[in-house]
């Protein structure tokens, strides 16, 4: 399928409640998490890397998946460490939005999937690389392996 310039179904899919929520990157490259938690900026995302069948890996996902804070509006990304499988945006009101990225390569063998939970806020998931491009009606669920 040729691009036609609209990205839903072409170069990313999205969930927009997706705290919580296990994606799967059987059939994508990667996938961004992207938090806001307007006002007190106080927000933490726990990673977790899990198998086909939903089973946690146990194991911090303590590679590293690029997080970076900024501002609702304007400003200058900043790059977050993480420690073990959290990132915190404790920027206060200064800071409010938490991006977080994560590659199906970073992911240890025999795990496919993906899930951020967010302690506060907002978290929508855009899931990029899409193996099977379509129409917007056309997208295979998000959430299905």
């Amino acid at each position: 399928m040729t691009a036609t310039g609209l990205g839903l179904g072409n170069q990313f899919n999205c969930v927009p409640t997706a705290t919580g929520v296990t994606i799967p990157l059987t059939r994508a490259g990667s996938v961004a998490f992207i938090g806001v938690d307007a006002g007190s900026g106080d927000q933490v995302f726990t990673m977790t890397e899990l198998d086909s069948t939903g089973v946690n890996s146990e194991q911090a996902l303590d590679t590293n998946f690029n997080a970076h804070n900024a501002p609702d509006i304007g400003g200058a990304w900043t790059f977050q460490a993480y420690v073990d499988d959290t990132v915190a945006n404790t920027g206060g009101a200064t800071n409010d939005t938490l991006y977080v990225d994560v590659q199906a390569t970073q992911l240890s063998d025999g795990y496919d999937s993906v899930q951020c939970s967010t302690d506060a806020g907002t978290c929508i998931a855009f899931i990029y690389d899409l193996a099977v491009r379509r129409t917007p009606p056309n997208l295979a669920s998000n959430i299905v392996a």
